[in-house]
């Protein structure tokens, strides 16, 4: 038993849709951590606990950090968690009221993530954001789940950031013999290193992060998930961040979950009227979550962002 839960697998009819179409939701939010990050960072953690490993020692201030954080309380192992300075306050209350031990340091990701490799010790378990083939086994989880409950997508719309969820749903459609269901793989204009690296055919470290929807904020991709356009059918998608807290609060209003931009970038998709997605008939979105958004704040962005 992991420390994930099976999320719920719902249709939806809120969505666009052809007669006789179905849009499905894995509601990968409602994970105790409040992301998908929990399934591979809770395997990653429980595979680091059983050969031995006495700390857990992450660096991200987001939904990731979260995951490590829960996952430490859970297995009983003291969690260190490095976050840069722009961290929100919300975040860092949320990774202090899971147990960890929160340390500021550096002006981004990069520094923090240099400090926390920096402090690491011989019983040390480092866990990465999203680049680690542990990540991606428990990620592949939930689409084992969608094809328990019955259902055979013929497309997937999911968020990419540095490309773990992605990885992880590909190895799940694999391992279901699902090789030729293409996957949307949505971002934000301004967090869009995947789409930029595809169009210019190697990975591309974006300048800075130009994008609300921080947890897309992976400045270059992981390059598994760049060769993974090579050997499976990955269309890019870009939205503006308008359009993905739009997304946001509508899908608040149709379903009563709250969720981060990033998320919304992959229900923005979903809710295009004339969309890539009106061709197919049984469309998966997956809900990937995100713990730090609040409604105040998706309501101030949206208006800032009409």
């Amino acid at each position: 038993m992991g420390l994930h839960i099976v999320t719920p697998l719902l249709a939806s009819t809120a969505f666009p849709a052809r007669p006789g179409a179905r849009v499905w939701l894995k509601m990968e939010a409602l994970q105790p951590s409040g992301s998908f990050k929990l399934r591979g960072i809770g395997h990653a953690c429980e595979v680091h606990a059983a050969r031995g490993a006495r700390r857990i020692v992450a660096s991200s201030g987001g939904n990731a950090g979260l995951a490590a954080a829960y996952a430490g309380r859970r297995l009983g192992l003291p969690t260190l968690v490095v976050v840069p300075e722009t961290t929100s306050a919300r975040a860092r209350s949320l990774l202090a009221r899971e147990g960890a031990e929160v340390r500021v340091h550096g002006l981004s990701f990069q520094e923090a993530n240099a400090h926390a490799h920096g402090v690491l010790g011989a019983q040390d378990a480092f866990v990465h954001p999203f680049d680690d083939p542990l990540l991606w086994e428990g990620h592949a989880g939930m689409i084992d789940e969608v094809a328990q409950a019955g259902v055979r997508p013929d497309a997937v719309v999911l968020a990419v950031g540095g490309g773990g969820l992605l990885s992880g749903v590909v190895a799940g459609l694999r391992r279901q013999g699902w090789n030729a269901v293409p996957v949307f793989a949505v971002e934000t204009v301004g967090a869009d290193s995947y789409a930029q690296s595809l169009a210019a055919g190697e990975r591309i470290e974006l300048p800075a992060i130009a994008s609300i929807a921080t947890s897309l904020g992976a400045r270059k991709v992981s390059e598994h998930a760049f060769g993974l356009a090579r050997t499976h059918p990955v269309t890019p998608f870009v939205v503006g961040d308008g359009e993905a807290v739009a997304a946001c609060l509508r899908f608040m209003d149709d379903h009563r979950v709250v969720v981060e931009p990033a998320c919304g970038a992959a229900l923005a998709l979903a809710y295009r009227q004339d969309g890539p997605l009106a061709a197919f008939s049984n469309v998966l979105v997956i809900v990937c979550g995100g713990a730090t958004a609040t409604v105040a704040q998706l309501q101030a962005w949206d208006a800032q962002l009409r």
